[in-house]
């Protein structure tokens, strides 16, 4: 709304200069009496200041207006000048906001009720039905226009959103490789020791099976990523790090890590990445700025909080950054919210359940 405020101003502007000129128009040449200039006046200017809130009930109330002061005899026809104009801005508004049919017939209804008082003249005609078109046309092709910038930005977050969604894959990659080359190191060790039977049996079977897992996942999710690289991947125990990276880029970050870090890696590795995000958005949006972090692990469930005391709202687009956040979570069927805090700064909260 306020970022919109100074369209209103200028449509208030708009019609004030309208109604001078109608007012003046009806005073000078016709010298009607004020009881019936201001009540026609506001009729015929005051639908532009509110055109952007009713665009299709400021378009009929200015041309029934302007039709009905002509044929009342209250303004000349010679002065239709400032009520075309004032049809003119209620028409543009409609040919953007509403559909084609409603933007086509109010244009049609437009020309035949304004050009039908305006003398019959072939001129006084064609300068009106020249002017409403005109300016349906600018308002039918911004209304195009919007709507493919509109689409243009859905594919990008929907590319955004795909993207995102492969880099966890890939971490997710990371995470099950980790453990399943783990799982068969040990079970082929163990399957070693050779006794007692039945124990060598299981161990034989374990290995043979995670080996097979572990090739087979190689084999259908190798394509998500160019490198072999198996090392852990980082977790809650990282997050000291993640803050003193923070702190050297101008953000004073107070870590606050309660509870046993010992998390399932999956939770650890989403729970560390979304306090990265986090950060890193500090840094790109309030830096300078103080920041603090609180990761609380329960048995049930890693919390995270983050929030800073930079100016709130932001302009995010969109990247990665809130969209993966958020799909991290969604793994884990957990809760995600973001924006500013009332304090004035802005908070990321995030609660991923540990099954």
């Amino acid at each position: 709304m306020i970022a919109r405020l100074h369209l209103y101003l200028v449509d208030a502007a708009a019609a004030l200069v309208i109604a001078v000129l109608v007012a003046y128009a009806m005073l000078e040449q016709r010298d009607q009496p004020w009881w019936l200039v201001l009540p026609s006046t506001a009729l015929v200017a005051l639908p532009v200041a509110v055109r952007r809130w009713w665009p299709v009930p400021a378009l009929a109330v200015t041309t029934a207006a302007t039709v009905a002061t002509v044929i009342g005899q209250v303004l000349p026809v010679q002065a239709l000048g400032a009520p075309v104009a004032a049809v003119c801005f209620a028409l543009y508004t409609v040919a953007v906001e509403r559909s084609r049919t409603w933007s086509l017939t109010g244009l049609v209804v437009a020309v035949v009720a304004v050009a039908g008082v305006g003398g019959g003249e072939p001129e006084n005609l064609l300068a009106v039905g020249a002017s409403l078109s005109a300016v349906w046309v600018i308002g039918y092709t911004t209304r195009l226009r919007r709507s493919f910038l509109a689409r243009e930005s859905d594919q990008r977050a929907e590319q955004a959103l795909a993207g995102e969604r492969l880099r966890i894959a890939r971490e997710l990659h990371d995470v099950v490789a980790h453990n399943l080359s783990l799982i068969a190191v040990q079970a082929a060790n163990a399957a070693h020791v050779r006794s007692p039977e039945h124990a060598y049996e299981a161990l034989e079977v374990i290995s043979s099976t995670s080996r097979a897992a572990l090739t087979e996942m190689r084999g259908l999710l190798g394509v998500l990523r160019s490198d072999a690289d198996l090392a852990p991947s980082p977790g809650l125990d990282g997050l000291a790090e993640l803050a003193d990276r923070a702190s050297l880029a101008g953000v004073r970050v107070s870590l606050d890590v309660r509870g046993d870090t010992a998390v399932p890696e999956g939770v650890g590795l989403s729970a560390y990445r979304i306090v990265q995000e986090a950060l890193t958005n500090v840094v790109k949006h309030a830096a300078p700025a103080a920041c603090t972090v609180l990761v609380e692990v329960t048995p049930s469930a890693v919390r995270v909080e983050v929030d800073d005391d930079g100016p709130g709202v932001r302009e995010l687009g969109a990247g990665h950054g809130l969209i993966g956040m958020r799909e991290r979570v969604a793994v884990y069927d957990g809760t995600f919210s973001a924006g500013p805090s009332a304090s004035g700064g802005f908070r990321v909260e995030a609660e991923l359940p540990i099954r």
